[in-house]
């Protein structure tokens, strides 16, 4: 029986989410801050605040999605880039070894999910798809912004299904491949040295 993958998302609107997310995600870590944001429909989550603020598009409101994900707690979007909740406490069901609970929240919710963490410890952004790790930015990385939407294109050109099968595991940092400056991406290094071959030559 041959093996299903799942098909290669490339959407415009979602990869417009995906690159909005990291941009402000970057602007939160240079300031030494942290956030959560989690993309999906079938989040398990409880508020810690009252939801005064109604569902609002990101796209077009990101100076509010910043403000909100300041809250403690996890901003949720749909896959619309509707944001629908905001300071809600996602329960982790894994471990991010090393890393505090707004990562093993992060890594709980991305098995049916996209999360992106911002870590205020270290001001590196962690992209989790599939409970892997598929992407670190350095928000430090001089004008790492320049090199969002060509990553942003790389995650999309990836897949989900291809990222579920390639992905390191997280404890494995070393099999990471600095693509772009300030980006490392994660997974099969040999296949990813063949997918972005043009790149390392």
């Amino acid at each position: 029986m041959k093996k299903q993958t799942k098909k290669i998302r490339v959407d415009p609107k979602y990869k417009k989410i995906e690159e909005l997310l990291i941009q402000v995600g970057l602007r939160i870590a240079k300031r030494g801050e942290g956030a959560l944001f989690v993309v999906g429909n079938d989040i398990e989550y409880r508020p810690l605040i009252d939801q005064k603020v109604p569902p609002f598009n990101a796209i077009e409101n990101p100076k509010l999605l910043e403000s909100l994900a300041l809250m403690d707690g996890a901003v949720i979007l749909n896959e619309d880039g509707i944001v629908t909740a905001y300071g809600v406490m996602i329960k982790s069901k894994k471990a991010f070894k090393n890393f505090g609970t707004r990562h093993s929240a992060g890594l709980s919710a991305s098995k049916t999910a996209l999360a992106v963490v911002v870590s205020e410890e270290d001001r590196k952004i962690r992209i989790l798809k599939n409970e892997k790790m598929v992407m670190q930015i350095d928000a430090l990385q001089k004008n790492v912004e320049k090199s969002v939407p060509e990553a942003v294109n790389i995650l999309e050109s990836l897949g989900a299904g291809t990222v579920g099968t390639l992905g390191t595991s997280i404890l494995v940092p070393s099999l990471g491949i600095a693509f772009l400056p300030g980006v490392i991406l994660f997974g099969s290094a040999y296949y990813l040295a063949k997918l972005f071959g043009k790149k390392f030559s």
